[in-house]
């Protein structure tokens, strides 16, 4: 028979864990960057940018320039899924958390 009292204090650990990884995602930074880092974004792994740092050079083509910032915002969102899916793993010890969950990833 299931002991539910074990299963409630499995899942209030796992809470926990999740909440921990959570805030520790808050300060760990990535950078995108593009254009052979001539844009740079710093964000943290919750998605709050940080930074953004412009190569002078990219100052006379605006069209140039968006692209650039779009690439770098991209790049650094890819990286910072990238460690916020492996924190989350660990945390949830790779158990799979149901769609729909409100857990920034």
């Amino acid at each position: 028979m299931v002991d539910i009292q074990e299963l409630v204090r499995q899942a209030q650990e796992m809470q926990n864990k999740v909440r921990l990884a959570q805030d520790e995602l808050g300060k760990i930074t990535v950078e995108g960057t593009a254009g052979g880092g001539l844009v740079k974004v710093t964000m943290t792994c919750l998605k709050k940018v940080i930074k953004v740092a412009i190569d002078p050079s990219t100052l006379t083509n605006k069209s140039e320039l968006e692209d650039l910032l779009v690439a770098a915002f991209n790049n650094g969102k890819e990286k910072a899924e990238e460690v916020s899916t492996a924190t989350m793993e660990e945390a949830t010890n790779g158990l799979e958390l149901p769609a729909g969950l409100d857990v920034p990833m």
